[in-house]
């Protein structure tokens, strides 16, 4: 399954942590793939690290990283490294795939972000390796003004691709608004998610406890009802 988002900053590793967490509650042996992890040069914890933290899956690979805070391909290219090859990734999730019953694949950045090299030297995305894997896709979303644009052209570049998709809100506010609402009920239909704001800051064993809650069977939770959850927390 490919974690990808509308955009950047959107909460694809703590939507992935949450998918992981409730993934292993209900018994699954998981991966977690990052194809290119970015921004390596401040010293800071990578993505992998954080989905470990919060949820501590059976695996997590990083299979390339750049010190810059820039698409993948653009990372490799400023700093002069090689960048990813499509069929290496490719290769790696399914090598994990034959070990575990779950691999999530964390993008970067939105759908369409230069990720790295096929080997005709055109670039690839994470939409390409989705196709090549033949796996569906997860599109973390915004909860306020603007999301339905964003999502819709994800969710139609995914379709355009046979890519099955749905989608999770990645920070549910606190103290929601009109539009926050309005949203949620028009994302209702291809909805399987939606976190709290600040859950990547819970303890890791609350956030644990609580994955599931937050998320559909479809991701391996105990979400069946939206009209319930929505009254809960208004």
């Amino acid at each position: 399954m490919v974690v990808t988002g509308t955009d950047t900053g959107v909460g694809k590793t703590v939507v992935t942590a949450a998918i992981t967490a409730a993934a292993q509650a209900a018994g699954l042996r998981v991966a977690v793939v990052k194809p290119g992890q970015t921004g390596t040069a401040t010293g800071e914890p990578g993505d992998v690290d954080a989905v470990q933290r919060l949820a501590a899956p059976l695996t997590g690979r990083t299979l390339a990283s750049y010190p810059d805070p820039l698409a993948p391909l653009t990372a490799a290219r400023v700093a002069e490294l090689e960048p990813l090859e499509l069929y290496e990734a490719v290769d790696a999730v399914r090598e994990e795939a034959e070990k575990h019953d779950l691999v999530l694949v964390e993008g970067a950045g939105g759908l369409l972000v230069p990720m790295g090299l096929r080997p005709s030297g055109e670039p690839w995305t994470v939409a390409d390796l989705a196709v090549s894997l033949g796996a569906p896709a997860v599109v973390v979303a915004r909860a306020g003004l603007g999301t339905l644009n964003h999502t819709a052209l994800t969710l139609e570049a995914l379709d355009r691709r046979a890519v099955p998709a749905g989608v999770v809100v990645g920070a549910w506010p606190a103290a929601p608004e009109l539009v926050h609402w309005t949203n949620l009920g028009d994302l209702v239909p291809k909805l399987l998610g939606a976190l709290p704001a600040g859950a990547g800051a819970m303890d890791p064993g609350v956030f644990r406890r609580s994955a599931p809650g937050w998320l559909t069977p479809a991701l391996h939770g105990v979400l069946d009802d939206w009209r319930a959850w929505a009254e809960e927390i208004g």
